[in-house]
């Protein structure tokens, strides 16, 4: 279960996207007129239902939202809300098993629960034939739970919750967000303490709080239940009248409304922490989400640093060069938000120049406010991503955790339109008084209302079976459309009508592996230049075009591909295209913007060697393959810092003009268009684009390792481990791949895979096990990880052996296994295609691996096809546990005589560069 950030939540986000709007005339040239239509009822025991209808795929969201978080925790008690979120996916009544069990089965997709500091939620997208079923489950747990809840799955979840707090705090600067919060609040205000809570507190969660805190938050009156996509609300409100309406209300909520704790005077603290690089946080008090004056402060936030024309980004990272990194937010929260601005300084830089930096602009800022033409750039900016967020139906920041938060926070689902008006409406002066008003300088109400008379109605719900669901909707891949242009560039295109968008991505085969041929880092450093600047626009134009055009444009590599990618609005199709072509073909990489980049690529190296999961990331590699072949390099695809630092601009013009050629490129386009409209634009654009000889990959074979290969990475100090564990595998485009898919869905692909079951949920020493593959077109390397409390590091292995080894040997895969990764795999599929994002993702995997135009159309019958002894036979021919290379990222004093006792070979050490130490 995902449970907290410190950051803004992608929940919070999504309102953030809501919020930020333009004037009238430029929200209806973008098509920003957004309704999201809903249908409102209120049980008679209270429980709030809202419908919201969208027939666009056969999929339907469930998200129920509890009015309660860790603000409501007692005194001695942080951290219950968030553990009681883990209990609730820990089986009810009449479905007394793991909840992702049944969802696994349901093919869900964005499921999760998450926690914070005002609410608690839990989610799920299913087939539209599996509503009865997930709305059984919800309503089991909403009103049939603490018979399940025994001592033993209190434990189990105490540990697993304590192994997340390790997991987060063993995070280069995690250190920073407890000391925020104790120092930005008194004790006692309700957000005083973080949501994750203390060890101590946790230890001492009894069961009877577990009864309690369930009786007092978690009936139907405080509760918000949204349902959305293809159904219809009258049947889908008779259906929850069935499932819920026996449940009670539960008793009267006290509810906070503001408590903002506005500071006086500077305070100062110093702390020190296992990182590269020092960093400076700024928080000031403001006002709660959804008031005028946070509305504001929300837009003065975005103008300090949103784009790289903004005040303190170009300030800090672009002119001075004392930052690698600086943002401006507002972590808004119901009672009281905070307003942040944090920077990162430069390897070894001056702090208290980044600060002088900072307190000069913000004091310009607060003596003469923005601009107009930076308030209109800013909402330009953001009225395009509520255009593309809005498009699910689900998950995070999707519709029916918008209408659940409006709901919940101001009782009105339609409460976002206010929101959208308040900033719609917001002036140059507002915004300038509000940064005076709370940034210049560091009431308590209760209300008592009368507590409506809630009943229950009859029941007629069976809760000793739960609800079969119905016939699955077939899956469907949308058909697509190839072109050839003229000069060979190769053209993929995919219509979706649904929102006025326009997805490109220009797929070029060099990537990580093309550095074979250049230094480490050169590919991906060459993408980060691209849109520094052309032969007619510098980086700054380039980015306040893009602002002024609603449009996003990214590059970046994998593995095996260098790609650039473009969302247009379709209203601003052509002027997009025309900077799209521009940045693809006439790159000038500047001498200066390359010094910056390096600089920041290199402090970006020495966060990598810090960051326990990179770290083992970025040795890895070479153990599988070795020094000298296209894969060996750091799998971050950051390069190391000598090579980083001998990269000219020259090296980079040469990447681009030896892989960048039509012949070694496809352009996948999906979005409100047709092939009759882009092919003649795009041929028009790209027709200058020579054809060439392109430099040839030797991405050769490697052999497997004799014996198993053990080898640690000193961090100091570290309270986990970080294990993986993996050797190379068949490449993506292989005939078994489909099976070796669904063989890893069971091993360790999903929650209730086996690695994740047995370190997490039976043994509780680690937050999330699991296992992966890399997708190459050459052998790609398989992954089981697990990072776990440092005191169980070598018990951890010998578990994940015994895993590895037994799927292949004395515990093969079960009918019940294959059973549940097939109707997983087969299920999902209508919601894994639900966005123009994700059916691009899609077709670029056809084009990147040279798959069949019709892979992922034969998918679901290949997937039902597969029989154990497929299982049996791929687990015997991909996994081979004893020729495997383990590395383990932790603190060597403390686990070296623990793995050294295994007896599996000789324990060898490495640096963070991969590089031998005694």
């Amino acid at each position: 279960m995902t449970s907290f950030t410190r950051y803004r939540t992608p929940l919070a986000a999504a309102l953030v996207l809501l919020a930020l709007s333009v004037p009238a005339a430029r929200a209806a040239e973008l098509g920003a007129n957004i309704e999201i239509p809903f249908q409102k009822y209120v049980l008679d025991n209270g429980l709030t239902l809202i419908v919201h209808e969208d027939p666009k795929a056969p999929i339907v969201a469930v998200n129920v939202w509890y009015h309660v978080g860790s603000k409501n925790e007692p005194q001695g008690r942080s951290g219950f809300a968030h553990l009681f979120e883990h209990l609730m996916f820990n089986g009810s009544e009449n479905f007394d098993d793991d909840y992702f069990q049944a969802l696994d089965r349901l093919g869900a997709t964005d499921r999760n629960g998450t926690t914070n500091e005002d609410r608690t939620n839990y989610f799920q997208n299913v087939p539209t034939s599996a509503l009865d079923t997930v709305l059984w489950l919800e309503s089991d747990r909403m009103g049939h739970l603490l018979g399940a809840v025994t001592q033993d799955k209190l434990d189990e979840q105490r540990g697993v919750v304590q192994n997340e707090k390790r997991q987060g705090e063993n995070q280069p600067y995690a250190v920073s967000w407890e000391l925020i919060t104790k120092g930005t609040y008194p004790a006692g205000h309700p957000y005083s303490h973080t949501v994750i809570g203390s060890m101590e507190d946790l230890d001492a969660a009894a069961l009877e709080d577990v009864h309690e805190w369930f009786k007092t938050y978690y009936g139907a009156a405080n509760a918000i239940l949204v349902v959305a996509g293809d159904v219809k609300a009258d049947d889908v409100k008779r259906r929850v009248e069935r499932y819920f309406g026996d449940i009670p209300s539960g008793p009267p909520v006290a509810k906070f409304r503001s408590w903002i704790s506005k500071m006086d005077g500077a305070r100062r603290q110093r702390v020190q922490d296992r990182v590269p690089q020092a960093r400076l946080y700024k928080v000031w008090n403001v006002p709660p989400l959804g008031s005028p004056e946070e509305v504001r402060l929300q837009l003065a936030a975005s103008v300090l640093t949103s784009g790289k024309t903004s005040r303190l980004y170009k300030r800090l990272v672009y002119d001075d060069q004392t930052a690698t990194n600086v943002n401006a937010f507002i972590d808004d929260r119901e009672i009281s938000s905070q307003f942040y601005i944090m920077a990162t300084a430069k390897p070894g830089g001056d702090l208290a120049e980044v600060e002088r930096a900072i307190d000069e602009e913000l004091a310009r800022f607060l003596a003469g406010g923005p601009t107009e033409a930076e308030l209109e750039r800013v909402k330009t900016e953001t009225i395009s991503s509520l255009i593309r967020g809005i498009e699910r139906i689900g998950g995070f920041g999707g519709k029916s955790d918008i209408l659940a938060m409006m709901e919940t926070y101001y009782g009105d689902p339609g409460y976002y339109k206010t929101y959208l008006g308040l900033l719609r409406d917001a002036t140059v002066q507002q915004v300038h008084t509000a940064a005076r008003d709370w940034l210049s300088d560091g009431v308590f109400n209760l209300e008592v209302h009368p507590f409506p008379q809630y009943k229950t109605i009859a029941s007629d719900v069976d809760r000793a079976t739960v609800p079969e669901p119905g016939e699955p909707p077939v899956a469907r891949f949308p058909g697509f459309q190839r072109a050839t242009l003229s000069n060979g560039l190769k053209l993929v295109l995919a219509e979706r009508h649904a929102v006025p968008v326009v997805n490109l991505t220009l797929v070029a085969d060099a990537g990580y592996a093309a550095d074979a041929t250049a230094a480490p880092g050169t590919a991906s450093l060459t993408m980060d230049m691209l849109d520094e600047g052309t032969r007619t626009r510098d980086a700054l134009q380039i980015s306040e075009e893009l602002a002024r055009l609603g449009a996003q444009l990214g590059a970046g590599s994998d593995i095996d591909t260098s790609s650039v990618t473009l969302s247009a609005m379709k209203a601003k199709l052509d002027p997009s295209l025309a900077l799209f072509a521009d940045v693809i073909l006439n790159p000038s990489f500047p001498e200066a913007d390359l010094e910056r980049l390096r600089k920041q690529r290199i402090a970006q190296i020495q966060r990598e060697k810090t960051q326990p999961i990179s770290m083992a990331l970025r040795v890895f590699p070479v153990l599988l393959y070795g020094k000298d072949h296209p894969y060996g390099n750091p799998a971050t695809g950051s390069g190391t810092e000598q090579a980083v630092a001998k990269i000219k601009r020259a090296d980079l013009v040469k990447f681009h003009q030896a892989w960048f050629r039509p012949n070694n490129a496809t352009l996948v386009v999906v979005g409100d268009t047709t092939m009759a409209e882009m092919k003649p634009k795009i041929e028009a654009l790209f027709k200058d684009w020579k054809q060439g000889d392109v430099p040839k990959k030797d991405v050769r074979p490697v052999a497997h390792k004799d014996k198993p290969a053990i080898w640690v990475v000193d961090r100091p100090g570290s309270i986990q481990s970080i294990i993986m564990a993996g050797h190379v595998a068949p490449p993506k485009a292989n005939p078994n791949e489909i099976a070796i898919e669904t063989l890893n869905t069971i091993l360790g692909g999903t929650f209730t895979s086996r690695l994740n079951m047995n370190l997490r949920e039976d043994k509780h020493w680690s937050y999330g096990a699991g296992s992966f593959m890399v997708d190459a077109r050459g052998q790609r390397p398989f992954i089981a990880y697990a990072p776990v409390q440092t005191d169980k590091t070598k018990e951890s292995m010998i578990e994940m052996h015994k895993e590895l080894e037994a799927i292949g040997g004395s515990r093969p895969v079960e009918a019940g296994e294959l059973s549940k990764a097939q109707q997983q795999l087969t299920l999902r599929l209508p919601g894994s295609w639900e966005t123009s994002g994700e059916l691009a993702s899609a077709m670029a995997e056809i084009v990147a691996f040279g798959l069949p135009d019709d892979y992922f159309a034969v998918y679901p019958d290949k997937v039902t096809g597969l029989t154990l002894a497929d299982m049996k036979r791929t687990s015997r021919e991909v996994i081979h546990p004893g020729k495997l290379v383990w590395i383990v990222v932790g603190d060597r004093a403390t686990i070296a005589e623990g793995i050294g006792e295994l007896g599996w070979g000789e324990v060898r050490y490495l640096d963070a560069d991969a590089n031998p130490v005694e």
